[in-house]
This record gives C-alpha cells, sequence and structure tokens, in this order.
C-alpha cells in the first residue's frame, strides 16, 4: 500500500481535493475525525488535556467543549503547542493502527491521511509521498471570511498563526493549487493520483525512492 500524506493551510481547499481522491478509489483519513475519536469521554488523552487545562473545556455531558478550548490556546502560541504535544501521538498512533488495517485488506491501495498540520507535527515523514495543497492568498483571505464568517482582520490573524504556504509547499512532493477553483484543482487531483498510481507499481517492484 502506499502510503501518502495531505496537508494544505487553512482554506487551502485541502477537503475539496481529499474528496475528490477519495472519488478517484483512494482510502482517505480525515485527521480531524481521529482528533475526536482520541478524545472520547474518558479517555486518556482527553485525561491529560483536564490535567493541562482544567475541566472548564469539558461539557456537562463530559465531551470536550472545542470552543472553550479553542478560545484558550489559539491567541496562545505556548499553550497550542502543549495541546499538540498531548493530542499527537494519540492521533498518529490512531491514524498508524488503520492504516494497517487497510494494509491488510487492500495491499495494493492508496491511503491518504489529511491533516492539517502533518508538517508542523513531523508527522509528514510517516509517509512514502506528500501532497501540498495550496492557493493565492487572496483567495485564501476570501474563503476563509465567507467560510467562517470573518472580518479581515480575523482572517488575517488566523492564517498569520500557521506555517506560511511557501515553507510548507518545500516538503511537497507533488502540489496541488485550488486558485482558479473547483474544476481546476479536479485535473490537477486527477494528474497527481495518476503519479500516485505509478509510485504504487514502483514501491511494488522495488523501484521506489
Amino acid at each position: 500500500m502506499l502510503r501518502v500524506g495531505l496537508t494544505g493551510s487553512i482554506a487551502a481547499g485541502k477537503s475539496f481535493v481529499s474528496g475528490v481522491l477519495a472519488e478517484l478509489g483512494c482510502r482517505v483519513l480525515d485527521a480531524d475525525e481521529t482528533a475526536r475519536e482520541v478524545v472520547a469521554p474518558g479517555s486518556p488523552a482527553l485525561l491529560e488535556v483536564i490535567a493541562k487545562f482544567s475541566d472548564s473545556v469539558i461539557k456537562s455531558d463530559g465531551t470536550l467543549d472545542r470552543v472553550a478550548l479553542g478560545a484558550l490556546v489559539f491567541a496562545d502560541t505556548g499553550k497550542r503547542s502543549i495541546l499538540n504535544s498531548i493530542l499527537h501521538p494519540y492521533i498518529i498512533a490512531q491514524q498508524d493502527q488503520r492504516l494497517r488495517e487497510w494494509e491488510a485488506l487492500d495491499p495494493d491501495g492508496i491511503a491518504i491521511v489529511d491533516a492539517a498540520l502533518m508538517i508542523e507535527s513531523g508527522g509528514y515523514k510517516r509517509f512514502d509521498k506528500l501532497i501540498v495543497v495550496h492557493c493565492r492568498t487572496d483567495v485564501q483571505l476570501e474563503r476563509l471570511m465567507s467560510r467562517d464568517n470573518l472580518n479581515l482582520a480575523e482572517a488575517e490573524r488566523r492564517i498569520a498563526a500557521q506555517m506560511p504556504q511557501e515553507e510548507k509547499k518545500k516538503f511537497a512532493d507533488y502540489l496541488i493549487d485550488t486558485s482558479d477553483g473547483f474544476e481546476a484543482a479536479r485535473r490537477r487531483a486527477v494528474d497527481v493520483y495518476g503519479k500516485l498510481r505509478e509510485d504504487l507499481a514502483k514501491k511494488g517492484s522495488g523501484q521506489f525512492d
């Protein structure tokens, strides 16, 4: 099985690309889904979060209050780093377990893990190939403001809190630019899928690098 990381900055179009790759037959795992699973009520990860951030981040039903936690860590780099250091090992372990299950079922398939912080966490190193989805900054700002109902200053602040897109692009084996809309992005995703099939064949024949 070819293991592929998929990442990109906020509002760059990563979810659209992962959807296209799923349509083409790739097995796709959304890291946000894994992140929700690892903080289930009573889980070790959630208990660690409570120990660091207090039970003010827990709802009355015992689930994580993502809004309250987000308010604590969004503007505080130190707290955000602490949260990531707690959650990332659990998330990665859960992802790796899913990948092993998929490989047992479909050894000749392509598995995609879609994760926003894959480069920042170092998690990208576990994959055979890395796709970085990106777009022009003006497009990113417009999408983010529209999607999350933010003003310009708020949108710029959220983008500034992440690794710059130009920096992320340096890590990529394949780049997908979504600046020119869905159809152009879809065509590029289909092209990259073809490259991944070639990579899978090389891996199977022992010629993979």
